[in-house]
């Protein structure tokens, strides 16, 4: 996550799945003008993401941020690696 403004921002991850409820917000704060690199796996409070099972993420900031978002799926031999972008307009 990339937060290029003068002050931090305060952002809340939600993930969701397909066979059980979501978990989340996931809080972290990124500092102003500063970059954090975060692994999903790190997540602690208030659940840990299971691993092996399909999910999907909401990311959401009080300021604007570009958020890159790179999985790797590493459950074969084969891994396959996906990256996308996001950012406020």
């Amino acid at each position: 996550m990339l937060n290029t403004s003068a002050s931090d921002a305060h952002v809340r991850i939600t993930i969701y799945f397909s066979d059980r409820d979501p978990i989340g917000p996931f809080r972290v704060t990124v500092p102003a003008q500063r970059t954090l690199h975060l692994r999903f796996d790190d997540l602690r409070d208030p659940a840990t993401i299971p691993r092996g099972v399909d999910f999907a993420s909401l990311i959401e900031s009080d300021r604007p941020i570009v958020v890159q978002h790179t999985r790797l799926d590493s459950r074969q031999e084969a891994n396959a690696l996906l990256t996308t972008i996001g950012y406020a307009q």
